[in-house]
């Protein structure tokens, strides 16, 4: 089957029912019954239309007499795949990216349309060259089209850290991953995990933070040797590090806040060498599952599950924890590499989630036993959410102070730091660690 139609069936159910883009391609993939080389070509072409739509649009718009956004939602996204192809793919000649989008069109109901789409990818094949230039450089209007990002999220990222950074954090978020194995030293280690990674030809990287951690380009983990055995998990190593950070030992009472799907939770359980407890909480019991068969896979034995709103009193568990771990539900900015979609959340959604964050980390901080730490962490690199939630929670609790740390050769400021896909090749992630006083 071609690749190009289950690419175009990707996108729509991401479109259409808000599908995560994983997910949709993994779903085409099977649907179409891809091999293995016209499966990465599908994904490719999908995550390539998600990561630069308004890019693409604006193209589109340069050679159209019908701007992309009054277009039929489908045809949109066939002329989307052909720009794509001509204009950031270079394996793909242009004869075929422009025949194979007008045949995608006529297979998918859109005969009708085939004349737009064979005019309009021909005039951008002849243009390939020399395209039209954005304008408005030095702008975050700019910076909203070149890397097809909301201007909202490109002003902020101006705002924080100037127009420089922000072109390299943008366009690090159209990159691809890297896939992060974070190895269960319950059961082996790094070095085992090598030899099996070496023995299959596969590319991989040690980075330098957190220990026991392998990265590789990609690929099926769970059809990777030692995957069933519980021999490792996938966790970004920005979020690994939050453990870390956290400093857990064996024999602590721990609590994971928010903790689906399970990753800080198993990291604390390897960290403390399977002795104390972990109570693994969840505002949705239908994940708890989840969590609890990747304890099983892992071996993990001292996690313990159970449904709780992190916002609401929980008065049989205060005071009780050394370390708790509120990984907070958040605006999601720092994924962008491997979740495109994300960045289309709106201002207006992303703006609500201080106040949720807020009531988290009053609620569960006590939770604390004296003397305890508390890690407040998100997946995002917005200063509301972060630094400020942070500031305004310490203003009000003088029984806890900031505590710094070290990720790597840096360090924390005023015990926080913000991960950054530009900066340290990891995801977007922040992490605040907070001491209970005595």
């Amino acid at each position: 089957m071609n690749p190009r139609e289950a690419a175009l069936a990707a996108l729509e159910r991401c479109r259409r029912d808000g599908a995560w883009s994983g997910a949709a391609i993994d779903m085409a993939i099977k649907r179409y019954a891809l091999d293995r080389r016209d499966a990465a070509l599908a994904s490719r072409l999908c995550l390539g239309v998600l990561q630069n739509s308004r890019l693409l649009d604006f193209y589109i718009n340069c050679y159209s007499n019908t701007p992309a956004d009054r277009l039929e939602a489908r045809v949109r996204d066939i002329l989307r795949l052909g720009v794509y192809q001509l204009t950031m793919l270079d394996k793909i000649p242009a004869r075929a990216a422009v025949n194979e989008s007008v045949a995608l069109c006529k297979n998918s109901g859109c005969a009708r349309a085939s004349g737009l789409i064979n005019a309009v990818l021909r005039k951008v094949s002849a243009s390939a060259d020399q395209l039209p230039p954005i304008p408005g450089e030095g702008t975050a209007e700019y910076l909203s089209i070149k890397y097809s990002h909301p201007r909202w999220i490109a002003e902020k990222i101006m705002q924080q850290k100037g127009y420089a950074f922000a072109v390299a954090f943008l366009s690090a978020n159209n990159c691809p991953p890297s896939l992060d194995l974070q190895v269960n030293t319950l059961k082996t280690d790094s070095e085992s995990i090598r030899r099996s990674l070496l023995r299959l030809e596969m590319e991989f990287s040690v980075p330098e933070y957190p220990e026991n951690c392998l990265s590789l380009k990609g690929g099926n983990v769970s059809a990777l040797p030692g995957f069933e055995e519980g021999l490792f998990y996938v966790q970004d190593r920005a979020a690994a590090m939050a453990v870390s950070i956290l400093g857990v030992k064996p024999g602590m009472d721990v609590l994971d806040a928010c903790a689906a799907p399970g990753g800080k939770s198993f990291a604390a359980a390897i960290a403390m060498e399977n002795q104390g407890s972990i109570l693994a909480c969840d505002i949705h019991e239908k994940k708890l599952p989840l969590i609890q068969s990747g304890a099983e896979r892992l071996g993990v034995e001292i996690l313990s599950t159970r449904q709780a709103d992190a916002r609401k009193p929980l008065p049989e568990l205060q005071s009780r924890f050394d370390a708790v771990i509120a990984d907070v539900p958040c605006s999601g900015l720092g994924v962008i590499r491997k979740k495109p979609e994300i960045r289309e959340k709106t201002e207006e959604e992303t703006g609500r989630l201080p106040q949720i964050q807020r009531d988290i980390l009053e609620n569960i901080s006590r939770c604390v036993k004296p003397g305890g730490v508390l890690l407040y962490s998100t997946c995002t690199v917005l200063r509301e959410e972060n630094e400020d939630v942070v500031g305004w929670f310490l203003s009000r609790h003088s029984d806890f102070e900031a505590e710094d740390f070290t990720v790597g050769a840096g360090s924390s400021q005023k015990g926080m730091y913000t991960f950054w896909p530009n900066v340290d090749g990891t995801d977007g992630f922040f992490a605040a660690k907070l001491r209970r006083k005595i």
